[in-house]
């Protein structure tokens, strides 16, 4: 068993049941669409249980074995600006939601964050196209979300006007 790997299933385990257990403090009462505030983080901590179980039963039988499929191992060095490219891109939605609303601002992650996968693949590109292209998918993304939130199930987010549609 490599230790390190069943350390981030561990991690994953903890952080879901310490999910669940914030989600039982969490009024149950039905609002508009038909489920509560603590649905939600009931579902992701349990995923995350579920997700952390499967890492830790993959790193005891053998380990994350796509790493050494790929030929990248644990000796594989970090990409830094990867990891630059995705913090800027959750500190800026942390830092803009409330000012150009969530839809922009999840949209700018998620542009940021894809501009930090592609540059791990080498395949980075500022081109306006493709600029244009994550913006795009971001918004396609977001907007949907948006959009079940504050009218299915009437939990405000911040939004860039005051129609609840942007």
């Amino acid at each position: 068993m490599n230790p390190r790997q069943a350390l981030v299933g561990a991690g994953t385990l903890l952080l879901g049941a310490g999910i669940v257990a914030g989600a039982t403090q969490i009024s149950a009462d039905a609002g508009y669409g038909g489920v509560g505030p603590n649905f939600l983080p009931w579902v992701v901590g349990l995923a995350l249980i579920v997700c952390g179980g499967f890492l830790v039963r993959e790193a005891a039988t053998g380990g994350f074995r796509a790493l050494y499929d790929e030929g990248g191992g644990d000796d594989a060095p970090a990409d830094w600006v990867a990891f630059a490219w995705m913090t800027a891109g959750i500190l800026l939605n942390a830092l803009l939601i409330t000012t150009v609303g969530f839809i922009l601002s999840c949209a700018l992650c998620f542009l940021l964050a894809e501009c930090g996968l592609r540059h791990a693949q080498g395949r980075l590109s500022f081109s306006p196209a493709a600029l244009l292209k994550s913006a795009a998918i971001g918004i396609a993304v977001s907007a949907p979300v948006y959009w079940m939130f504050t009218k299915a199930l009437a939990i405000n987010l911040p939004g860039l006007t005051d129609t609840g549609w942007l």
